[in-house]
C-alpha cells in the first residue's frame, strides 16, 4: 500500500487512466456529469472510448437519479454486472454519486462492497480526491455533504457540445411537492450571482457557443435569495445584450413564479426563443392541492393565454402525471380539458410511481395499475392528435434551423441532416451540396409534419456558416481520444434538450 506521503492530488498523466460516466435522470444530472468529466480530466484522466465496451475503463462513475421507485434496483443491477469485471481488472475503481447516493449513503457500500467512492449532490468537486484516497487507503470512501460546498458552475467542465451549453443559475428547490424527493436531496434553492452567470455565458460565446440553456430546479424563482422578484426577467434581458449569443432557452419554470415581466422579457428579447416548457402535472384543482402545487387550473391556463398573446408562434410543452393517489375520473377529465385548451406542442406524460421518502408514497387511495394505464393511453392518444395538428400548422413556413449533432437517427439512410427550429421543434432536412456543420444555421421550408418532427424535403434555401460551426470543426479535428464522448445516459448528446426525458413527471429540473 502506498504511504500517505506519496499521495498526489492528481493522477499521473503518464498512467493515462481512463474514465466512463453513466448518467441517469434530468438535465441537472447531465450538467453535473459535464462537471465530473472536467474534474477528472483536470486530474489527468482520459475518457474511455465508446467502443471500449462495459468494464474497460479504469474508473466508472454512476451519476444516479432517485425519482423512480425502482431506481435502487437499477443501480445495484448495474453494479452487480461490474463486480466480476473489477475482480478481473486490478486497480479499477467504481464511484456512485447523484441523488440516490445522497439518499442512501452508507447503504450502497453495504449492498455493493466493491464500490470505492460514494459522494453526494453537494460535493461533486471532491471526486478526484476521494478516488485517490480510496486507492491509497485501500478502502471505500463515503462522503456526503449536507450543504453545497461549491456552486457546480465554478468547477472544471468538459462540455458535450461545442455549440450549445447548459448554464446553471440556481441549485436546489424551495417547493414541497408531495411527489418529489428532490428538495430533500438537492437542498434549498441557492442562486448564483448574476455577474458570474453572465461572465460564464460571455466566456462560452467567446469559445464559439451560440446557444445556451439556463438551468435550475425552479429556474424562474431565480432571485429569491436576494428578494428580487424580477431578477429572472432581468437576467433574460441581460442575455439579449451579449453579442454573438443567438439562442437563449431556460428550463424549467414553475407556474407559481411565472410573472408578467418574464413574459414581456421573452417577447421583447430577440435571442430568447419562442419556446416554453411549463409543467402542468394535473388539470384538477383537487389533485394539484394534494400535490402541494401552488396554482390552480385557471391560473395555469391564464399564463398560457398571456404567453400566446405576446408570442403567437410559441411552442409550449409540459409534464403531466397520470394516476396520482386519489385521482378520480372527474379529476382526470379536468386534465384532459386543460390539454385540449392549452394545445401543447408536446406533453411528457408519466404514470405516477412512488418515490420512497415522499408524502405521496404513503397516501391512501393509490390508483390501481390497470386504471392508470387506461387513463394514460387516453391522454397519450389525445396529445398525439393535438401534436400532429399543431405541427401541421408549420407546413409552408420558412424557418432557420441550428444544425444539430446526433438527433436524426435515420439521417444517414435518408441523406438528411437534422436541426432545431427557434421554437425547438426537431426538423429533418435534405442534405445540401455544400458542407454544413453542427452549429451552422440553415434556412428551409417545411413540407411535411409528423406528431414529433417536421420535414423540409426541398432544397436548403440558405446556409450560414457560424462561429459555433467553427468551434465544432475545431473540436472534431482534435485527437480521437480527446473527442470521444462520455458514455452518458439521457438525454442524447448535442443541443441540450429542454426536457428531462428520463424523469417522472416534474421531479428533477421539470417542476
Amino acid at each position: 500500500m502506498t504511504s500517505s506521503s506519496d499521495r498526489s492530488p492528481a493522477v499521473d498523466v503518464q498512467e493515462s487512466k481512463s474514465y466512463e460516466i453513466r448518467t441517469y435522470g434530468c438535465q441537472m444530472n447531465v450538467h453535473d456529469s459535464e462537471r465530473l468529466s472536467g474534474l477528472l480530466e483536470d486530474a489527468g484522466y482520459v475518457r474511455a472510448p465508446k467502443e471500449a465496451g462495459e468494464g474497460n475503463a479504469d474508473v466508472v462513475v454512476f451519476n444516479t437519479c432517485a425519482v423512480r421507485e425502482n431506481a435502487d434496483n437499477r443501480l445495484y443491477g448495474n453494479l452487480g454486472r461490474l463486480a466480476p469485471m473489477k475482480n478481473a481488472r486490478p486497480g479499477m475503481q467504481i464511484a456512485v454519486g447523484g441523488c440516490l447516493a445522497q439518499k442512501d449513503r452508507d447503504t450502497i457500500v453495504k449492498k455493493a462492497p466493491w464500490v470505492d467512492v460514494v459522494f453526494g449532490t453537494h460535493n461533486i468537486g471532491k471526486l478526484p480526491v476521494l478516488l485517490e484516497r480510496a486507492r491509497i487507503q485501500d478502502e471505500a470512501q463515503v462522503e456526503i455533504a449536507e450543504s453545497l460546498e461549491a456552486f457546480p458552475s465554478t468547477l472544471p467542465t468538459r462540455r458535450e457540445s461545442a455549440y450549445a451549453a447548459w448554464v446553471s443559475i440556481s441549485v436546489g428547490c424551495n417547493n414541497t411537492c408531495t411527489f418529489c424527493i428532490v428538495p430533500a436531496l438537492r437542498g434549498k434553492e441557492k442562486d448564483r450571482r448574476t455577474g458570474d452567470i453572465l461572465a460564464e455565458i460571455e466566456a462560452l460565446v467567446a469559445e464559439g457557443v451560440s446557444e445556451i440553456t439556463l438551468l435550475g430546479q425552479n429556474v424562474n424563482a431565480y432571485g429569491s435569495d436576494i428578494g428580487d422578484r424580477e431578477a429572472f426577467s432581468k437576467l433574460l434581458r441581460a442575455c439579449g445584450k451579449i453579442e454573438g449569443l443567438e439562442r437563449v432557452r431556460f428550463t424549467s419554470p414553475h407556474p407559481r413564479d411565472f410573472t408578467d415581466d418574464v413574459i414581456a422579457a421573452m417577447a421583447e428579447t430577440p435571442n430568447v426563443m419562442p419556446q416554453l416548457h411549463m409543467p402542468l402535472q394535473s388539470g384538477s384543482d383537487t389533485v394539484l392541492k394534494a400535490m402541494r402545487r401552488s396554482y390552480r387550473q385557471e391560473r395555469y391556463l391564464g399564463i398560457i393565454e398571456k404567453v400566446r398573446a405576446s408570442i403567437p408562434h410559441a411552442a409550449i410543452t409540459t409534464d403531466i402525471i397520470v394516476g396520482f393517489p386519489g385521482e378520480t375520473e372527474e379529476d382526470f377529465e379536468q386534465t384532459m380539458h386543460v390539454v385540449r385548451e392549452a394545445r401543447f406542442t408536446q406533453a411528457f406524460t408519466f404514470q405516477y410511481s412512488k418515490r420512497p421518502g415522499t408524502p405521496a408514497a404513503t397516501m391512501e387511495d393509490q390508483i390501481p395499475k390497470e386504471v392508470v394505464q387506461k387513463r394514460y393511453e387516453r391522454l397519450v392518444a389525445l396529445q398525439e392528435e393535438i401534436s400532429w395538428e399543431e405541427n401541421k400548422k408549420q407546413v409552408g413556413r420558412t424557418l432557420e434551423l441550428m444544425v444539430a449533432e446526433g438527433e436524426g437517427r435515420k439521417d444517414g439512410a435518408t441523406h438528411r441532416l437534422s436541426g432545431r427550429a427557434p421554437d425547438n421543434r426537431l426538423v429533418h432536412f435534405t442534405k445540401p451540396d455544400r458542407e454544413v456543420r453542427p452549429g451552422d444555421v440553415v434556412t428551409v421550408e417545411i413540407t411535411y409534419a409528423a406528431p414529433h418532427h417536421l420535414l423540409a424535403e426541398g432544397a436548403v434555401l440558405d446556409v450560414r456558416r457560424t462561429r459555433a460551426g467553427d468551434a465544432w470543426e475545431k473540436r472534431n479535428a482534435a485527437p480521437a481520444e480527446k473527442a470521444a464522448g462520455v458514455m452518458l445516459g439521457l438525454p442524447q448528446i448535442g443541443v441540450p434538450e429542454p426536457l428531462p426525458v428520463a424523469t417522472s413527471g416534474g421531479c428533477g429540473v421539470g417542476q
